[in-house]
């Protein structure tokens, strides 16, 4: 029998670390428990492996294995990458073994093109939430997976702030958010050379194969030097159904301990921003 290169959240366990990696495994058991975990899959640290084997490609197997299981989350959530009526988006995420926080790369609202923004916008009844949504995504996906950098993006985003007379983000309407999506792709266009990928299925080829490489990045590499982490082990890929954070005030973003990371205090303890 081939190798198995992605488990479903529900086919993992705590146990399972060293091949799912931390995030993997620990999205594994919280989903066994019975939490209510925005479901999804892991791509193995035995395919990060492969991929360096194969000289930095995804080989045939394991891009038709991810596919297989793209189609069984469209099973689970009831939603489908690219679909004009229920669309699903997907964060795409690094889980090595052991914890490397920030090391490596992360993509989310993935799934977003121009046919799927405008039926978030109209299902939804909250445009900015949506062309925010897209216009993150664009800028994100350039910077991580095809290495255009934050501050072209950053530029546009400041320039049009000044010339709406506004110094946060959050006071751009969705129309002006629009605008800068449009902006965003074009810049895109003027570093690629190509059109920004409006297929789902290539961009998620595109960041799995970012979160690979982000493994052997500059940074990653310090930190498993400093902390005697080995090359080898390779990092898991995690694909989830996106909760989104920014939808409105009654929505956040935020970490939560169940103890106090600096006294070992047992309380809840934890930070968030709303809207965001």
């Amino acid at each position: 029998m081939s190798k198995k290169y992605c488990y479903l959240f529900t086919e993992g366990n705590a146990n399972m670390r060293e091949l799912l990696g931390g995030k993997g495994a620990n999205l594994a058991e919280m989903t066994n428990i019975g939490l209510p975990v925005p479901q999804g899959f892991t791509i193995t640290t035995e395919a990060c492996t492969q991929y360096y084997e194969d000289g930095q490609k995804i080989n045939d197997e394991i891009v038709a294995e991810i596919m297989e299981y793209i189609e069984k989350m469209e099973g689970i959530t009831g939603k489908k990458f690219g679909d004009a009526e229920n669309p699903l988006l997907v964060s795409v995420r690094s889980g090595a073994r052991a914890s490397m926080p920030g090391m490596m790369d992360t993509i989310l609202n993935l799934g977003l093109n121009e046919t799927v923004v405008e039926v978030l916008s109209k299902k939804s009844g909250n445009p900015r939430w949506a062309w925010d949504c897209y216009r993150r995504f664009i800028q994100m996906y350039s910077d991580v997976v095809m290495e255009v950098g934050k501050k072209y993006f950053e530029q546009l985003i400041d320039k049009m702030k000044e010339e709406r007379g506004v110094t946060q983000d959050v006071e751009l309407t969705a129309d002006d958010l629009k605008e800068l999506a449009g902006q965003f792709k074009a810049e895109y266009k003027s570093k690629i050379g190509t059109d920004f990928p409006s297929d789902p299925k290539e961009q998620l080829m595109g960041a799995v194969k970012a979160v690979f490489r982000s493994w052997d990045n500059p940074r990653a590499n310090v930190y498993r030097r400093d902390n005697d982490i080995p090359y080898s082990w390779g990092t898991a890929v995690n694909v989830q159904s996106m909760a989104f954070g920014n939808m409105g005030d009654d929505c956040g973003t935020g970490v939560a301990f169940t103890r106090n990371p600096a006294t070992g205090e047992k309380k809840l303890f934890g930070e968030f921003l709303t809207n965001a």
